[in-house]
C-alpha cells in the first residue's frame, strides 16, 4: 500500500522512484524495499514532505494522495 501510493505520486509528478530517493537523501532501492519491510516514520516523513502530503495520505488503502506538483 505504501509503495503503491508513492509510485502513484511519482507518476503524477513525472519522476522516478530513484530520483525521489536521490532528492530526499534516501539510499538506492530504499523505497522499493518498503514492499517487504516497513519504513521508519522519519523516512516516510521525508517522502510525505517532498510531495506535500500527510503521512496519513501515504498510508491510506483507498485512492489517496492528492499531492502537490513539484
Amino acid at each position: 500500500m505504501i509503495l503503491e501510493n508513492i509510485s502513484r505520486l511519482c507518476k503524477k509528478n513525472n519522476i522516478s522512484i530513484a530520483k525521489l530517493e536521490r532528492e530526499t537523501g534516501l539510499g538506492n532501492a530504499t523505497i522499493r524495499g518498503w514492499k517487504r519491510a516497513s519504513p521508519t516514520v522519519d523516512r516516510l516523513k521525508l517522502v510525505a514532505d517532498y510531495f506535500g502530503v500527510t503521512l496519513d495520505e501515504l498510508l491510506r488503502e483507498d485512492e489517496p494522495t492528492t499531492g502537490k506538483e513539484k
